[in-house]
């Protein structure tokens, strides 16, 4: 009897410590570490700089590319003190003009002045991009309005050696960045007309992802308007929908086989589908200016404006993706650093003092009551512990009780998203004359829900109601904040 009941005891305990099975799609190791990401940014800066386009025609003279005063680091720094934590390099844009010294064309860097003929300005962003710890990307556009192959079936060898190239001189990249260039009117080699190509074939996306960047960069996110890692959110406006899912499931168009970039749903690209095939979160794309380019008479958005972007970016489980335009000198104008330090001072001391951290947080249930799932690993600042319930508890609470009152404007939850995407619906209360009162109701959370409260909020107690779940809730994190400037 001693020995059954010990072995009772043994397999209690073992299944205490058993984990909840995921539900749905759940995020590679590499889409965890874009969800880790956040906040980067996408530079642009091509002879159509020195044009004062948004897009060059592919006939610019390369002599025109000539900054007076190109640092990459300057660049980088601002990036870093505004909060971002990669860069992506559009290393060639719809111009054709290659930042890099190319053996695919003649249109690139060698044959423009900067640094007399012998510069590569993506080897100096990748560069910087490492001395400042920020993840480093690129974006090769498939559309090339110089090259006077494209529309013909020997352009796509063109086009991925310059993958190849980029994939194997520039390190580890944390995305492959695409978009659906679909042709058009351009230069091309001097024969000046539009071209126009069938986008759901000619670019082979498939095996080019799979034969190239899959094998030569396995840990790059592949970023497009479908998605293979991160789709397009479906505006450049920054903005998620308000109920954002990260599942998500490609359709194609009437008459097409199969969903490609520049054919993708993209009424469904904001809210992304509950029930989706794939993990394919968004990224929410914006100009720190009114345009990609830098252009004299516009000037960046208010550090408020940009906080009400991460808001309803980071803030709803995508990624805010910010564009960076150096000007002629080859630096970011003095007021985007400034706009950008401003929103980067916001945000680290907001996130100085999590509140919650010296809270006592109490829960309907802890799983197994096993203390690895406790509530103590939401404030632990450790991604991979978490709290859950019993597999019964679909419907579960929190309650954070302070030892005083506490004023706050921003409570920010995660789930553990390793688990799939599991909350619908949540609500928000606090104690107030000894009953509680709900002040919020949301719905998706996912990698990050960002409740902001216009008005501040002071209460002794806080309580967080997961009241529509088709399974148990898995969150790591939760914070309480005061926004401060």
């Amino acid at each position: 009897m001693k020995k059954i009941f010990l072995l009772l005891l043994l397999c209690g305990s073992l299944s205490a410590q058993i984990p909840p099975k995921p539900y749905g799609p759940i995020p590679s190791a590499r889409q965890l570490q874009w969800h880790a990401t956040e906040l980067y940014g996408l530079i642009h800066f091509t002879p159509t700089t020195f044009e004062n386009k948004e897009w060059g025609f592919g006939d610019a003279d390369p002599a025109v590319f000539n900054p007076t005063d190109f640092d990459a680091e300057q660049i980088v720094k601002a990036a870093q003190e505004g909060g971002l934590r990669g860069i992506i390099l559009v290393a060639k844009h719809h111009d054709g003009f290659a930042l890099w010294p190319t053996k695919t064309t003649e249109y690139n860097i060698s044959k423009s002045p900067f640094r007399n003929g012998k510069g590569d300005l993506v080897r100096e962003v990748e560069q910087a991009a490492r001395k400042y710890g920020l993840k480093f990307g690129i974006y090769c556009s498939p559309w090339d309005r110089n090259n006077a192959a494209y529309g013909t079936p020997a352009y796509l060898a063109i086009y991925q050696e310059q993958l190849r190239e980029l994939y194997t001189n520039y390190g580890p990249l944390f995305m492959s960045w695409h978009d659906g260039a679909n042709g058009g009117d351009g230069y091309y080699g001097g024969a000046r007309e539009k071209r126009s190509i069938d986008n759901t074939t000619y670019y082979q996306w498939d095996s080019t992802w799979t034969n190239l960047t899959r094998k030569l960069q396995p840990d790059a996110n592949i970023f497009s308007d479908i998605g293979w890692d991160v789709r397009w959110v479906g505006n450049e406006k920054g903005i998620a929908a308000e109920t954002h899912w990260s599942t998500f499931t490609p359709k194609a168009p009437e008459g097409v086989n199969k969903a490609v970039p520049g054919q993708a749903n993209y009424p469904d690209s904001p809210v992304g589908m509950r029930n989706g095939e794939f993990w394919i979160p968004a990224e929410c794309d914006v100009p720190l200016r009114k345009g990609w380019f830098f252009h004299p008479d516009e000037k960046p958005k208010s550090p408020d404006e940009l906080f009400s972007l991460y808001l309803k970016s980071v803030g709803r489980g995508a990624a805010l993706d910010l564009g960076l335009a150096p000007d002629t000198r080859g630096r970011l104008s003095d007021e985007d650093v400034a706009a950008l330090k401003t929103l980067g001072n916001r945000l680290e001391k907001t996130y100085a003092k999590n509140l919650a951290r010296d809270a006592y947080i109490r829960a309907i249930n802890v799983r197994g009551y096993n203390s690895i799932y406790g509530t103590k690993n939401l404030v632990d600042n450790n991604p991979e512990s978490y709290w859950t319930t019993d597999d019964d508890f679909k419907e579960s609470n929190l309650a954070v009780e302070f030892s005083q009152p506490r004023t706050f404007d921003l409570i920010s939850i995660r789930e553990h998203v390793k688990f799939g995407q599991r909350v619908e619906a949540f609500a928000i209360d606090t104690w107030e004359n000894e009953a509680w009162k709900e002040i919020h109701k949301g719905t998706s959370i996912g990698a990050r829900r960002l409740i902001h409260f216009d008005i501040p909020v002071t209460a002794s107690k806080i309580r967080i109601r997961f009241t529509k779940t088709p399974v148990n809730v898995v969150l790591s994190e939760l914070g309480v904040y005061k926004i401060t400037d």
